[in-house]
């Protein structure tokens, strides 16, 4: 009787622990969510972009638990590393650039994650191609401001 009371208690407490930790891990993702957006706001996200990026990527990188999942975001932030290394040169290389927006593509196609992180990094791609689009012109607003 005492251990069938035991493990109800033991039963109920881990439930208390995980659900409660579930509740407040889901209102910290609330929060990076929230704060992503007010940091996109404007137009100063331009000077911030690859910075932004590598946090979402490191966001998404601490719920994913898959040996694969985890290999296709390191090598993403490799990839990002290696052009940023080269920007910071004053080499803009746009097969660099592509090889960071195919491997991030990779990481939204298959790496299982929730939702409203694949819809955020579906955003940064659609960021990541703007500026490939408009790198000139960023660059010229960069170097005034």
């Amino acid at each position: 009787m005492m251990n069938r009371n035991f493990r109800k208690l033991i039963v109920a407490g881990a439930f208390l622990v995980f659900t409660t930790t579930g509740a407040f891990a889901q209102r910290d993702w609330d929060h990076y969510h929230q704060d992503r957006d007010d940091r996109w706001r404007g137009d100063a996200w331009r000077m911030r972009l690859f910075t932004q990026v590598r946090e979402d990527l490191d966001h998404v990188q601490f719920a994913t638990w898959g040996p694969r999942d985890r290999y296709r975001i390191g090598r993403t932030k490799e990839e990002l590393n290696e052009m940023q290394d080269k920007l910071s040169r004053g080499v803009y290389d746009e097969r660099e650039l592509d090889d960071v927006i195919g491997a991030l593509r990779r990481v939204v196609a298959d790496n299982h994650m929730a939702p409203r992180d694949r819809d955020m990094l579906n955003e940064d791609l659609r960021r990541l191609a703007e500026y490939r689009e408009h790198h000139e012109q960023w660059r010229r607003d960069y170097d005034r401001h």
